[in-house]
């Protein structure tokens, strides 16, 4: 365990949500969701720690983050920007309004600034169709946008 690199604080949070439920192996999907919360992602050695803690391989672990969309492995910007791309907001226009995202941050889908400020990921759909097409910023749904509103957008939360 001395090769998992973590500070002592995330360590320790992550050994208390692993005892709260139990260190069962039933529970890891809940706790993963409750560590990811911690950093904002599961990093390499977060998932080495929490195999150990429920005796389990890391492989299993690393398997279940990487099945399901809502985990991570890689950290996100402040303002995490996720473009819907379900058909209703596709068709409505959620392709030009990712190009926009890409062109005005000069990143790709998966990455972040330099800056750490944003991170750019899509997603398949966010349930408000009728707003279509919709980007979700953080918690924050924002609808019915044009490739116009982006600049506005990302000037405001600057």
């Amino acid at each position: 365990m001395s090769d998992i690199k973590l500070p002592c604080d995330i360590s320790a949070k992550v050994d208390e949500i692993c005892s709260r439920h139990g260190n069962s192996p039933g529970e890891l999907i809940n706790i993963l969701h409750e560590a990811q919360h911690l950093m904002g992602y599961l990093p390499e050695d977060m998932q080495r720690l929490i195999a150990a803690r429920l005796g389990i391989p890391v492989s299993r672990v690393y398997g279940v983050v990487t099945f399901y969309a809502f985990f991570t492995m890689t950290a996100k910007g402040k303002y995490p920007i996720s473009v819907c791309m379900g058909t209703a907001c596709y068709v409505r226009g959620s392709e030009k309004l990712l190009e926009e995202f890409k062109r005005v941050l000069g990143i790709d889908v998966g990455q972040t600034t330099p800056d750490g400020k944003f991170s750019l990921d899509c997603l398949r759909c966010v349930g408000a169709c009728g707003l279509a097409p919709v980007v979700m910023i953080g918690d924050k749904v924002y609808g019915r946008l044009q490739p116009v509103d982006v600049k506005r957008i990302l000037d405001e939360l600057e």
